[in-house]
């Protein structure tokens, strides 16, 4: 990415960087929308009735494309998403296109979701904004197939077939992305099935990152095992002399995950407290800094403390600011005071980019409204931020 003329001190505060690149359109857009997120209308309503309307053919994808759609994803398309790529790319963000079409279940539409992230492997090697691609597991391969996997039942010899398919899809992104000398992302999932993944991701780590870390797995620091599971996976890969790619995010579904083991009668695999994720994700920081000739690192937080503890991290240890070992991550559309002031700040940093049909990604965007309402102050934070900047602009009027 092309160098920021002049670095900045770092402050997420700072209203005017996070949201220049935002018209006055975008930001009462962006108002309304959180608005509505925060009311929960889009959380407890909108998922059967928006269902209920496309389902039977009702005129509003228009309405949804303008509004969360545009907010939360690039396009329809990665042709569909160059404007927001470039847009990204000229602000010196970069762009992780996140094929995001959720809850197929058929050998068809897993082969369709593996050609799409294959294209974007081509497009990561030819556009120097987009550093990753990534892949979701269960885009591969069905979730009840990766279950009878993780807990160690018996394959039928057909299962075992499709179980080899999946793994194949999943190897051929990985080498593909090897060949590209592009860093691929394996998107972490549900607790009861991500033993299976992890698996498979230590094994694609263990083939392609003998040279850099090329293949990324994903620790969900909101669980109370995984910082143990970073530093194994570290004892292993020392044995073995691979490096560790690790994405390290707190986590997305606690709900369900505190549901399931309460209803099942099993150890809830969540933290007990906020507290504890947030020391563990710092710990993991920590640890990985103290490794990092082994490891390379993504940080995918929307967290402003475990941010600004990475940023000077970087400063106190003297680590390359532009090292490409090192990267910040938010979702698009969230978190922009995060994203635009560590750019400004010369640190690397990507927005995940979902695409998609819009009817294929509405279980996504829903996913995202639902986050936002459950992670504690997210959407008043970001209507404080929007509310701010346009009071800003308005007094520099």
């Amino acid at each position: 990415m092309t160098q920021i003329s002049e670095p900045r001190k770092l402050s997420f505060d700072n209203t005017e960087i996070a949201f220049k690149s935002k018209t006055d359109k975008d930001l009462d857009r962006a108002y309304l929308l959180y608005k509505v997120i925060a009311s929960n209308f889009l959380v407890k309503v909108g998922p059967p009735i928006t269902n209920f309307a496309l389902n039977i053919g009702l005129p509003i994808q228009g309405i949804i494309k303008s509004t969360i759609f545009k907010q939360f994803c690039g396009g329809e398309t990665i042709e569909g998403c160059s404007e927001a790529i470039n847009h990204l790319g000229e602000n010196h963000v970069g762009t992780i296109l996140d094929y995001s079409v959720e809850g197929e279940e058929t050998e068809a539409a897993f082969d369709a979701t593996f050609k799409e992230t294959l294209r974007t492997v081509v497009a990561a090697k030819t556009n120097k904004y987009i550093p990753f691609s990534v892949f979701k597991p269960t885009g591969l391969g069905r979730f009840e197939l990766f279950e009878k996997v993780n807990a160690k039942e018996v394959l039928t010899e057909s299962e075992q077939a499709e179980y080899n398919r999946m793994y194949d899809r999943c190897d051929q992104i990985c080498q593909a992305c090897y060949e590209a000398n592009v860093k691929v992302l394996i998107d972490a999932e549900h607790s009861w099935i991500q033993d299976a993944i992890d698996d498979i991701a230590r094994e694609m780590m263990e083939k392609y990152n003998k040279e850099q870390p090329i293949v990324y797995n994903t620790y969900q620091l909101y669980r109370h095992d995984k910082l143990a599971s970073l530093k194994a996976d570290l004892a292993y890969a020392n044995t073995q002399n691979f490096f560790i790619g690790a994405k390290i995010v707190r986590g997305a579904y606690m709900e369900i995950e505190r549901q399931r083991a309460a209803e099942k009668g099993y150890p809830d695999p969540i933290q007990p407290t906020k507290e504890a994720t947030d020391a563990d994700y710092d710990a993991a920081i920590h640890f990985i800094l103290d490794h990092l000739d082994r490891f390379g690192f993504m940080a995918g937080t929307h967290n402003e403390a475990s941010s600004l503890l990475l940023a000077n991290e970087l400063d106190r240890r003297g680590i390359d600011h532009r090292s490409d070992r090192i990267f910040f991550a938010q979702l698009l559309g969230m978190s922009d005071n995060l994203t635009f002031n560590l750019s400004a700040s010369y640190y690397n940093v990507a927005k995940y980019m979902p695409y998609g049909p819009i009817k294929a990604v509405m279980p996504y965007l829903f996913r995202r409204a639902q986050e936002n309402t459950s992670v504690a102050g997210q959407t008043g934070r970001e209507l404080g931020l929007i509310m701010k900047e346009k009071r800003r602009r308005k007094a520099s009027r």
